[in-house]
């Protein structure tokens, strides 16, 4: 690989999480303090992402294996994002932010998949290599949300809405830049069995299928993180302005584990394989869940931020190269369209809503939340997962 596609794909990888960063770990706090949605109606503005993960991944992964270069698909998808996300910081009122929202995910959900399925067309050895070029996935993440929080130190956070408006600057930013990434023709031929049904054929491998059961999980457990602790973090006396920054701490763990992994990949494997890597990574999970439970206090809470980026690391990230060895190359936009649909999709989707009605259950009479009894049920469940993949998973 040279080191002109080494900085094109970081750079697509940089903005491509950029603009999920900017916005998903803050706008729960709008959605509940100046706009006063229900935790249930919070819970279905991020579920609309991942409706968007159920509906679009395997049908684009279709279209870039079959019909239309991945990178103009990519330019297209996120330049209509950008103007959704800028219609969707003038909504004040449920129902049009759900609409403007889901059209939006519809947009922006395929993107998940196919820019890993880009980069790993131009890697030379996908298995070491990708993490030196997902690392700045993370670093996207964390410098629009320092970007966010030096915003707000100097104009003040006001009504929240300026989180959509970053998203969205950054989408079209990416759209434009997508059209200048390697050409990714599609490596299949139009008339072949369609590739959505063929990445369904994978589930016939137990242990593809165990961890995308386990994936799915834990992915209805990461909405208490992702819904949960802008709130959380708040109610223990984090100052509003700070949280964005505050929760970056995650991204900088992430990018050091990431930053390990693509030097050591190999190294780890062998030693531990893919079971226990995952294993790893859902179990910092599980801590992460307890001291939010049993230590509530502001530091404790604060540094857990990192355990949940090592985590993201260690079963996420590691879960994109697996896919891409499991799979055949013919398939592999479909393939990662697939992971996306289960983790992203179904997982998100249906996490988002658990959450929710657990968040409104566990609400007091003032107003406030039972954080204790709300963060334990993410801690029994995770560590079933743990059990899961420990026991019967063997890849």
């Amino acid at each position: 690989m040279s080191w002109q596609v080494y900085v094109q794909l970081s750079l697509m990888m940089f903005l491509q999480f950029a603009v999920w960063g900017a916005w998903s770990p803050v706008l729960a706090a709008r959605l509940l303090g100046p706009l006063k949605l229900s935790g249930k109606q919070t819970g279905w503005i991020y579920g609309t992402i991942y409706l968007g993960c159920i509906i679009a991944p395997l049908i684009a992964g279709q279209i870039a294996d079959r019909w239309v270069a991945t990178q103009h698909f990519l330019a297209a998808a996120h330049l209509a994002g950008g103007l959704l996300l800028l219609a969707a910081a003038r909504q004040q009122r449920f129902a049009p932010l759900f609409a403007v929202m889901l059209l939006y995910a519809l947009a922006f959900a395929p993107t998940l998949a196919l820019v890993n399925s880009l980069m790993f067309a131009h890697l030379t050895d996908p298995a070491n290599q990708s993490f030196g070029v997902l690392l700045w996935g993370t670093i996207g993440w964390a410098v629009a949300g320092w970007g966010l929080t030096f915003w707000r130190q100097r104009k003040g956070s006001a009504s929240g809405a300026d989180c959509l408006v970053l998203a969205g600057a950054l989408s079209l930013a990416m759209g434009l830049y997508c059209l200048t990434l390697p050409h990714t023709p599609p490596p299949g031929r139009a008339g072949d069995v369609l590739p959505f049904l063929k990445a369904l054929g994978l589930l016939s491998n137990p242990h593809f299928l165990i961890f995308l059961i386990v994936a799915f999980l834990l992915a209805t457990q990461l909405q208490f993180f992702f819904l949960g602790t802008a709130p959380y973090l708040s109610e223990l006396g984090v100052p509003g302005r700070s949280i964005p920054a505050v929760m970056t701490l995650a991204q900088v763990a992430q990018l050091g584990a990431t930053a390990v992994l693509a030097f050591h990949t190999t190294t780890i494997r062998d030693q531990i394989g893919f079971v226990g890597i995952f294993s790893l990574g859902i179990a910092l999970w599980l801590a992460m869940y307890a001291i939010y439970a049993l230590m509530p206090r502001r530091v404790p809470v604060i540094l857990a931020q990192a355990l949940h980026g090592l985590a993201y690391t260690f079963f996420i990230w590691v879960g994109f190269v697996y896919v891409n060895e499991v799979a055949p190359p013919d398939i592999r936009g479909s393939a990662q369209g697939l992971y996306t649909v289960v983790l992203f999709g179904f997982g998100f989707l249906l996490g988002t809503q658990f959450t929710g009605i657990v968040m409104d259950k566990l609400k007091t009479p003032e107003g406030t939340f039972r954080w204790r009894q709300i963060f334990l049920v993410p801690c029994g469940l995770t560590l079933l997962c743990l059990l899961a993949i420990a026991a019967l998973y063997r890849g």
